[in-house]
């Protein structure tokens, strides 16, 4: 028996409201979720948290992301859950639940754009807007083996969006195949400003690769070897400078700064009741010092430097997207944080050079997607979606 649409936890449970759309375009016969942090008229903009739903009231103009898509033929399907505040990366929310992975139902689907991704994996909609800060729309699109763009910072509108961390901040989407992907491409993204060659040359993040477990190594290198003839040089090097520790508690600091600068006041006036995980990550977020933050914005702009540097050319660097599949929804809430943290030291590579990122259902363990990931230089987007439809091919 199918399930009915509820038992998916993607949706929120929102009164329907008319959300018009034109009668043809670039999106004609497509339909797609918001994630709960982006406005749409006629609904409450609830960010995952009780707090914020209660002062949303309702909106009476969508985010310039919505009117694109609108505009463009697109149908609304409806918003769809987001973790808390959009700060966590397991796809459970404490408040309203765990949307359900539609190609790992005993597994997390990955947030915080946790309830677009489960709308798409499950088939409830064509595709869903998400939003990327440290990992959350490449995380759930691994997870749930759909395929995700983390875009260049800043290239599309976050205008009637919760800011989380505005530095690292992105717009991104989920499809379950390429061709619907690149359509919504060709109406978020306006035109590439670097261009990719048909076959560029690749870089491997040693430090990355080396501590991967080992059947991931083992997928990602067979993949990588099946792929060979698609790029040019493929070359391993050493990419995360000063040292990955370095980078990862430069990305905590600077998302975390901001965070706090987003959300501090009104949680403190508030009294907001967060779930675990988020609590901790805000409470930690509070302590962060104008000069932490400072010397991290120096690493980050050393890395950002070095990478934009490296990818020159119009190369690429090529990684599995997380460490692992998706953890199980019965590990523990430990055993999640630690695997958020190792992600974050994967993740933040693109974050942290404002790159786009491109998170392919190419890999899979035992049956479970991991995706196969493609970090360009910046405003090389579209570059990468038209790589990303070669490559499944």
């Amino acid at each position: 028996m199918t399930p009915d649409l509820a038992s998916y936890r993607a949706f929120v449970p929102y009164p329907n409201a008319a959300v018009p759309n034109a009668a043809s375009g670039l999106l004609t016969g497509l339909t797609f979720g918001v994630k709960d942090i982006f406005d749409v008229a006629g609904y409450l903009t609830g960010c995952g948290n009780p707090h914020m739903l209660a002062m949303s009231g309702i909106k009476t103009a969508n985010a310039p992301v919505v009117d694109a898509l609108l505009a463009a033929g697109a149908v609304f399907a409806g918003k769809t859950y987001t973790e808390e505040l959009a700060f966590s990366m397991t796809g459970k929310n404490a408040h309203f639940g765990v949307p359900r992975n539609g190609a790992a139902p005993d597994r997390v689907s990955g947030g915080s754009s946790s309830g677009s991704a489960s709308a798409v994996s499950n088939g409830l909609c064509d595709f869903a807007l998400g939003t990327d800060t440290g990992g959350s729309v490449r995380a759930p699109a691994s997870h749930c083996g759909l395929i995700g763009l983390r875009p260049t910072h800043a290239r599309v509108s976050l205008d009637g969006c919760m800011p989380l961390s505005p530095g690292f901040d992105t717009c991104g989407w989920f499809t379950r195949d390429i061709e619907t992907f690149a359509r919504v491409g060709d109406v978020l993204l306006g035109e590439d400003t670097v261009a990719l060659p048909a076959a560029p040359d690749a870089y491997l993040p040693r430090e990355v690769l080396t501590g991967l477990p080992e059947p991931v190594a083992k997928v990602f290198s067979a993949t990588l070897e099946r792929l060979k003839p698609r790029f040019g040089s493929i070359e391993s090097v050493d990419i995360m400078t000063p040292s990955t520790d370095a980078l990862y508690w430069a990305f905590r600091y600077a998302q975390g700064f901001q965070a706090w600068q987003s959300h501090g006041v009104m949680i403190d006036r508030f009294d907001f009741q967060l779930g675990p995980g988020v609590r901790e990550r805000f409470s930690w977020s509070r302590t962060i010092t104008p000069a932490q933050n400072e010397e991290s914005e120096r690493v980050r702009k050393h890395f950002r430097e070095n990478v934009l540097s490296m990818l020159g050319g119009g190369r690429i660097i090529l990684m599995p997207t997380m460490p692992d599949v998706a953890p199980l929804l019965s590990d523990s809430d430990e055993a999640l944080e630690s695997y958020r943290n190792q992600a974050i030291k994967m993740l933040c590579v693109a974050g942290l050079g404002g790159c786009p990122q491109l998170s392919l259902p190419l890999m899979q363990i035992d049956g479970v997607p991991l995706g196969f990931s493609l970090i360009g230089p910046p405003g090389s987007d579209k570059g990468l979606i038209e790589l990303g439809r070669r490559l499944l091919a």
